[in-house]
């Protein structure tokens, strides 16, 4: 395990913006994926996608590292954010934007913001 566990740290830190997917960002392979990394690719964040089905060892050992159950998980500048459901919420909220802002992420301001309008 702390090969594994090693493996997901040097990821996560290594890059801004990675997400935990069951698929790719080109192509999701469940639909909670799909939705995080829709939001993702539609506001223009470059992020390192992991496919956890490539991998038992890291669609196990990432739910150990962020003692989060399910897949997928989103992490910024080394910190883990959440799933899907909370990754929907703090898009909606504009908090995913405070929180890209706040960690010099790049992303389009006015995709997010057209999301916001699409779920008001």
């Amino acid at each position: 395990m702390t090969d594994v566990k090693t493996r997901i740290d040097e990821t996560v830190k290594a890059n801004d913006v990675v997400l935990f997917m069951k698929g790719t960002k080109e192509m999701p392979q469940c639909g909670f994926s799909s939705r995080v990394a829709g939001v993702l690719n539609f506001m223009g964040v470059e992020y390192q996608d992991v496919n956890v089905l490539a991998d038992e060892e890291i669609r196990q050992g990432v739910k150990d590292y962020s003692d989060w159950p399910t897949v997928p998980q989103l992490y910024v500048k080394g910190e883990f954010v959440g799933g899907c459901d909370i990754i929907t919420e703090m898009t909606i909220s504009g908090e995913l934007d405070g929180m890209f802002e706040e960690n010099g992420v790049s992303y389009d301001k006015d995709a997010a913001d057209k999301i916001r309008e699409a779920n008001a």
